[in-house]
Order: structure tokens, then C-alpha cells, then sequence
């Protein structure tokens, strides 16, 4: 399976690393680039923005939002619903 994990904090990190872990294709993006750079040197594929991370995943699509509740979700939501 491929997925998109958006968010490379704590819980998202130890996510991705878990999905990895079990086989599958994970493209990562934070807007941390060092995140991104550390889980792609683990295996994961890494995008510098949502469009790029959008463009990495093969259809159908499937992200994984793993962000702190507020504007930061929401915003992300949006941005990422209107590229899927």
C-alpha cells in the first residue's frame, strides 16, 4: 500500500516508521525539511510541499493527516482536498 503522511511530528514519525516497517510505500512531507530529509534517509519518499507529495502518490490517493489540532489542521486540510 502507498500513502501520504502529512505531519513528521512525534506521533506522525513514529507512524510512518511503523508503516515502513510493515512494507509499505510512504511519502512524507513537515514543514520541517530536516524531518523530511530523516525519514527519507529510512526509506520513505520525500516531498518538499503537498503539491509534490500529491504528485508522488499513485491514484487512488490516500493521506494521512497527523497534525496538532487548529488552523494548522484545517489549513492543511483544505489545501490538500483541493490537489487531491
Amino acid at each position: 500500500m502507498q500513502i501520504g503522511m502529512v505531519g513528521l511530528g512525534k506521533m506522525g514519525g513514529n507512524m510512518a516508521e511503523r508503516l515502513m516497517n510493515f512494507g509499505h510505500d510512504v511519502v512524507v512531507y513537515d514543514v520541517n525539511s530536516d524531518a523530511v530529509k530523516s525519514y527519507a534517509e529510512k526509506g520513505a519518499t520525500g516531498a518538499k510541499d503537498l503539491e509534490d507529495l500529491v504528485g508522488k502518490l499513485d491514484a487512488p490517493r490516500a493521506v494521512w493527516l497527523m497534525l496538532p489540532a487548529g488552523n494548522i489542521t484545517q489549513n492543511t486540510m483544505m489545501e490538500i482536498s483541493q490537489l487531491l
